[in-house]
């Protein structure tokens, strides 16, 4: 019965803790940017970035007749680096066709 009590408290405990997300908000200079802003905004307020890079994937799909795969697209997907000076981590913004997916720090 104890055990059953301790499940119940740890899964109420699990569900009442603040959600955990990926993409952060960043200060560039007196600007703060986030995923939620435009690549132009992000330009604006953060200048160019230092380092860009580019890779382009075909995707695939499943033919449901013949069970062979072919090409049905492309997807371009861009890593942009933002140094933001000595005292603070770079800030990585990766893009997928065009679109911010996600910011976050540089390990």
């Amino acid at each position: 019965m104890k055990s059953i009590i301790r499940v119940v408290a740890l899964v109420g405990l699990l569900a009442a803790a603040p959600p955990v997300f990926a993409d952060e908000n960043f200060r560039c200079g007196k600007w703060v940017v986030s995923s939620d802003l435009s690549l132009e905004e992000i330009t604006t307020k953060c200048g160019q970035p230092t380092s860009k890079e580019s890779v382009t994937q075909d995707v695939m799909i499943r033919n449901r007749d013949t069970g062979l795969m072919t090409k049905n697209g492309e997807t371009t997907t861009e890593t942009w680096t933002f140094n933001r000076g000595t005292l603070a981590a770079p800030m990585v913004v990766t893009i997928i066709d065009g679109r911010i997916k996600s910011i976050e720090r540089k390990q």
